[in-house]
């Protein structure tokens, strides 16, 4: 049987192509405007078509024309707008969040759905994008145009990913009623992905090997903090640095991972101990960027360029969609009544 086919929209370094490639889709094309992202896509994806531009500029009919389909036909549309304005620390710091500019681009997902009418719709994005006036326009929108909707905000550690990451999920089809996958009845555990990884120092993997800059000061504050899950939190206050003593709020900012819990949510600061709980749960550092991967359900293999150096990086790593999460609701879709 024919593979269903697919179309990846913000593609970012491809987690959600992967997904869908692992649920038995066909992916024909993509679009991705950042260039880092849009090599690193090209370097595990080379046989989709990839357009390396704004999605503004690219007209649903060229799509069409290229891809050798027709309105209607495609079988699944997917993609993840840009949601940074809608992010947690950004609606809790009170900033313009919602009036960030990228949150509009969901109207250009939704003009792809109108001008492509797809089988089957899949978007991703954070939570709080669910209590957007955009948001219940566009199911508005999906049901005007004949599809048959459902959403939910679902932790992608109940469907393979070794991570705590909330995410707001919506399908949509007009071939049938569409079902959210069901949660696995086995956690993925911190233990289950990195604990066999062999250490920096010992490996040839370009992007587990950078090596880390910190200060002394630094260093040893790291060296203090308990092993497997320990906070800063537990060190004497002579220890404690005078930012963290002003504040009570971003408890596991130089926190380890436990072993045997999931890690936190994987973000663009997954390498820097004073973003979030991201040293690694024994050795005296942070997590490393392939570490970070894996965490974020990308297999040993998938591949980053180095060059393109470590914040770069970590920003396609943390902003990328999980590939098991994709792949458990992408197959949903596959067998909706």
């Amino acid at each position: 049987m024919q593979k269903p086919t697919a179309i990846d929209l913000f593609s970012g370094c491809g987690g959600l192509t992967l997904g869908l490639k692992q649920a038995g889709y066909n992916v024909l094309g993509a679009i991705e405007v950042a260039p880092k992202a849009q090599q690193t896509y090209k370097l595990n994806h080379p046989e989709v078509q990839l357009y390396e531009s704004d999605i503004r500029d690219i007209p649903t009919s060229t799509v069409l024309s290229d891809l050798g389909i027709k309105c209607g036909e495609l079988d699944l549309l997917a993609g993840c707008p840009p949601c940074q304005g809608f992010s947690r620390l950004r609606t809790r710091n009170r900033s313009n969040s919602v009036e960030d500019p990228r949150n509009d681009l969901i109207l250009q997902f939704q003009r792809y759905v109108e001008e492509l009418l797809p089988k089957n719709v899949m978007m991703e994005n954070v939570p709080a994008l669910a209590k957007d006036p955009r948001f219940t326009q566009l199911i508005v929108n999906l049901k005007k145009l004949g599809y048959n909707t459902t959403f939910e905000v679902a932790d992608a550690a109940n469907f393979g990913v070794a991570q705590r990451r909330k995410r707001l999920i919506l399908l949509a089809s007009r071939a049938g009623t569409p079902k959210l996958a069901e949660k696995s009845n086995k956690k993925l555990l911190v233990r289950d992905v990195i604990a066999q990884i062999e250490t920096p120092l010992l490996s040839s993997d370009a992007i587990h090997t950078i090596p880390e800059k910190r200060s002394e000061a630094v260093k040893r504050l790291i060296a203090l903090i308990p092993k497997n899950g320990g906070s800063r939190a537990q060190l004497p206050v002579e220890y404690q640095l005078a930012c963290h003593l002003r504040s009570d709020g971003f408890r596991d900012v130089y926190g380890r991972m436990a072993w045997d819990e999931v890690s936190p949510t994987i973000t663009s600061g997954c390498i820097n101990p004073s973003k979030g709980r991201f040293l690694h749960p024994e050795e005296n550092r942070t997590i490393t960027l392939r570490e970070a991967s894996l965490l974020q359900g990308f297999p040993m293999g998938y591949r980053f360029d180095a060059a393109h150096g470590k914040e770069a990086i970590a920003l396609m790593i943390g902003n990328a969609l999980p590939p098991p999460f994709i792949m458990a609701h992408a197959l949903a879709l596959l067998t909706q009544d």
